[in-house]
């Protein structure tokens, strides 16, 4: 097992929080990918050289013998527009000769396997190369014939699709090439939405991580735009009603999955769109469901809501936090709007209110908020529940949406000090349904108790590091928050029967919610039947409740497996719940059982079950594992405060509003390929682990010299059916399951998988 510590300014890599997390997408999905980026092969018939390979990716094979073309990208820039399922896509990719000789190379460019391209141009420094477009049957021989002759698996990844292939051209030792590519495409449809794909993964075959990856994408519609989503990468989103821009920005990367995006269209208030995926008849299927508002004009009146700051001022306080802390009140401040109520409340022992009841936002209220915002300094101790009563008492209107703003930097030192009655209280006097935003600045709070205080006031918790700026996280979740559209959303499944049984269910996240504008919910969650249903959406605009209803497909096994990240979102959340239920509520056997079985299926490691990244660990041991997983839970238990009971609850949190099924694993440094990463649980430290793979919807572990595919049993692994890598079978078995198998062949080692009932063990032709 190689694992590698990686630790950037006393912070976890990767999201603090779902919503804002920047993931570089850690897994891949089994859908046919929109082939747009391409490589540099050696095609000559008279010499045999194999793909480059960066350290992250470098097999554990003993070197072959066979000669690598040294080169790497040294940029990769994308930009699409889309309109309506039209693409437009131009590919600009800067390749250098990072060897000693120079290379005789075709540049090959794989197509997709289901959309249309026309209107292929290819430049090479500015001037069109020559070419040919060549089939699927015609293809799939040249890959066959380059991967055989170069005894490079690698480009097994795009059979089933067609190719545009290059004249050879030379490249110097130290040059560099600057290919690119321009062409339209027409997207296909699923499920309701346009699916965009376009291959980052390629670039893995690269010397050295890329410089620099940016994709920028416009979408245009006749229609509204509703849902944009993509299930691979948290992207910069900017939308309106006809049109969205979207970004991507990756620096010193090797991209290890391919950039998909979705979108939908529709009219009405919100809009709600519902994906699903079902592995096979015996286990549930899983759905992800895209709720969205309308997108507002400018003049458009929006909800009057009710905020209240509850700040910090205690001795610990002191220097830059009080400072940041008064620049985030002015930030909330400035973005009310008239209509709206508010008051701050400050506390150290004494607790003190800007007035003694709440204000009315306008001219005059704000200049005198300041000046109290200004008059406020650190000292004395910490009477957390005093502050939160005084707070909570002055709530008295349930029909208007009502947040708290909640920041604390130390443990309760004075008044009530105990954390479960200090939430009691609260849950007590949250009488109007308040939600509790809850900021834990530096190492010093109790995280299990402002944990608890959120769960049990319809919040969420945000943690601030030392290192981070208060004002920044307070503005950038308020700014998200603070314009309700829709609030006690709940939603619905039903069928047209008369039947009592439950449609769907463990849904995540759990609790009501509300829905702002600009803001897009993801829901995920599983259900037992396939077939038709409709989903109600319910929640409230002021003292008026409404209801919205929306058809729903529910997949039947077998169908189209690209919506498979759909079941590793799902496991992703649960194993977020899992950790929060033995975290609040103690030991629960049970629950630690599943959390191994779904953290050992889908290679999600967590900081309580990374040990089975261990070669010497039995996946199949399951009671065993949980044993050591309960073990380790005990860094939980014992860790409510300092760096390490933050870092859990920021991981923990992590994990429940993943947007993607990578985003609770922070991204690697190097950017493994199908690599993983996890947390430790007593540092703040991201781990990065390369003896396990996730590809697909699989997840691989090393043992020994195999990777072995976590759902195969000791009993499957004994009578696995033996295929010799590069023999006719290994092409047959690639040509007839396409994407489905070919992407677990392009290594180089031993790889254990099942497929469609069968075990198969596929052996480097170099292993015997």
């Amino acid at each position: 097992m190689c694992i590698r510590l990686i630790r950037r300014g006393g912070r976890f890599l990767g999201a603090m929080l779902a919503m804002t997390a920047l993931t570089f997408g850690i897994a891949s999905f089994d859908a046919a990918p929109a082939q747009s980026q391409g490589l540099l092969v050696n095609t000559s018939p008279d010499s045999q050289s194999r793909l480059p390979r960066n350290e992250a990716i470098a097999s554990r094979r003993p070197s072959s013998s066979m000669p690598v073309d040294q080169y790497k990208i040294k940029e990769l820039e994308v930009n699409v527009k889309l309109q309506d399922q039209a693409a437009t896509v131009q590919v600009t990719q800067s390749f250098v000769n990072t060897g000693s000789r120079t290379m005789e190379v075709a540049f090959v460019f794989p197509l997709p396997h289901d959309a249309a391209i026309d209107r292929l141009t290819l430049l090479v420094d500015g001037k069109e190369m020559p070419g040919k477009l060549f089939d699927k049957e015609e293809a799939r021989r040249r890959y066959e014939e380059i991967v055989r002759k170069n005894q490079d698996p690698a480009l097994l990844e795009w059979l089933g699709g067609g190719m545009f292939q290059t004249s050879v051209f030379p490249v110097p030792a130290g040059a560099e090439r600057k290919v690119m590519i321009r062409y339209t495409q027409l997207c296909r449809q699923e499920q309701g939405v346009t699916n965009f794909l376009f291959p980052l993964s390629t670039a893995k075959y690269s010397t050295h991580p890329v410089e620099k990856v940016s994709v920028n994408m416009t979408i245009e519609s006749g229609e509204e735009i509703k849902s944009v989503y993509s299930p691979t990468h948290t992207l910069d989103l900017k939308r309106e009603k006809h049109r969205a821009k979207i970004s991507y920005t990756a620096k010193n990367e090797v991209p290890s999955s391919d950039f998909r995006l979705m979108f939908d269209v529709g009219r009405g208030k919100v809009s709600a769109r519902v994906l699903s995926y079902r592995p096979n008849t015996k286990d549930d299927g899983f759905f992800l469901l895209l709720a969205n508002p309308q997108i507002e004009d400018a003049d458009t009146e929006r909800a009057a809501k009710t905020v209240v700051f509850v700040v910090d001022r205690s001795g610990s306080m002191s220097g830059e936090k009080i400072n940041q802390a008064k620049n985030a009140l002015k930030f909330v401040l400035s973005r009310l709007r008239k209509g709206d109520l508010f008051n701050i409340i400050a506390y150290d022992d004494q607790v003190e209110s800007f007035r003694p009841e709440l204000q009315k936002f306008n001219e005059e209220n704000h200049s005198k908020a300041l000046g109290f915002v200004e008059s406020i300094y650190s000292g004395g101790s910490t009477n957390i529940d005093g502050a939160l009563t005084l707070a909570l008492k002055q709530l008295k209107d349930s029909d208007r949406p009502n947040y708290m703003l909640f920041l604390t930097d130390g443990l309760p030192t004075a008044g009530e000090t105990n954390e479960s009655k200090i939430v009691a209280n609260a849950q007590l006097h949250n009488e109007v349904r308040a939600r509790i935003i809850a900021f834990g600045v530096g190492y010093d709070v109790n995280s299990r108790m402002l944990d608890k205080l959120v769960r049990a006031n319809f919040g969420q918790s945000e943690y601030v590091r030392p290192n981070q700026d208060i004002e920044e996280q307070v503005a950038r979740l308020f700014g998200k928050m603070e314009s309700p559209v829709l609030t006690d959303v709940k939603f619905n499944f039903m069928r047209d029967t008369d039947s009592d049984e439950a449609v769907v269910n463990r849904t995540y996240p759990r609790q009501a919610f509300d829905l702002f504008a600009g803001e897009q919910l993801v829901i995920v969650g599983r259900y037992r039947k396939s077939g038709e249903a409709k989903v109600r959406v319910e929640g409230k605009v002021g003292k008026e409740a409404e209801k919205f209803s929306f058809p729903a497909e529910l997949a039947a096994a077998g169908s189209d497996s690209s919506m498979s990240f759909i079941e590793k979102l799902w496991a992703t959340r649960r194993i977020g719940e899992i950790i929060d239920e033995l975290d609040l509520k103690g030991k629960n056997e049970e629950l630690v059982k599943e959390l191994v079985q779904l953290s050992t299926r889908h290679g999600i490691l967590t900081p309580y079950t990374s040990f089975l990244a261990d070669e010497t660990t039995n996946l199949q041991a399951v009671t065993q594992n949980a044993t050591t997983a309960d073990r380790q839970l005990r860094v939980l238990e014992s860790n409510a405060s300092g760096e390490s009971g933050v870092a859990q609850r920021a991981a923990k949190s992590a994990f429940q509003y993943a947007p993607t099924p990578g985003a609770a694993a922070a991204p690697s440094a190097s950017g493994i390929a199908g690599g993983v990463v996890y947390r430790d649980a007593a540092k703040d430290v991201a781990v990065e682990v390369k003896s396990v793979r996730s590809i697909g919807d699989k997840a691989f572990y090393q043992r020994g010299a195999q990777w072995v595919d976590s759902t195969v049993t000791d009993e499957q692994k004994k009578n696995a059916r033996r295929c010799e890598q590069f023999s006719r079978e290994y092409f047959d078995l690639a040509a007839k399951y396409g994407t489905k198998l070919s992407q677990y062949l392009v290594y180089d080692e031993p790889m254990l998988v099942n497929l469609d009932g069968e075990t198969y063990l596929i052996e480097p032709a170099m292993a015997k």
